[in-house]
């Protein structure tokens, strides 16, 4: 299972007045109106599959970019270097997050993690966090 530590301060999904179900962390698969214009910055994706059942996205609540390198990656860069790909991303470091509602008005929060998941797949990975209720 793949992990997301260091994301947000507890308290800032409670911020946009959203309380979490569950928290799920797995896999998901996506697919996008368009084929997205960069392959590191690929957006929201218009619909996913979760345990087999397809989801439409009506629409994005917040997204929000972390390009922080961690661990070896932090210190291999000079630091002046490292601030300007922290703010633009550099491949395969990053995660890009999405609070999503979906036409059943359900809310997830979706995260596209940029990390390569080995030398025959080099790019990124779509994962599900965690469900919301809206109440």
């Amino acid at each position: 299972m793949t992990r997301f530590p260091d994301r947000r301060s507890p308290g800032e999904d409670a911020a946009f007045g959203l309380r979490s179900l569950h928290f799920l962390c797995e896999p998901i698969e996506v697919a996008h109106t368009r084929a997205p214009h960069w392959e590191k910055r690929p957006g929201c994706p218009a619909r996913f599959a979760w345990r087999e059942e397809w989801h439409t996205i009506d629409g994005t609540l917040h997204e929000w970019h972390d390009y922080r390198r961690r661990g070896k990656m932090a210190r291999n860069m000079r630091p002046e270097h490292a601030a300007t790909a922290e703010r633009r991303g550099s491949w395969g470091v990053g995660r890009d997050h999405y609070i999503v509602r979906t036409t059943r008005g359900r809310l997830f929060e979706l995260c596209y993690d940029r990390a390569p998941r080995g030398t025959q797949d080099r790019k990124g990975s779509w994962h599900l966090i965690q469900e919301f209720s809206g109440e």
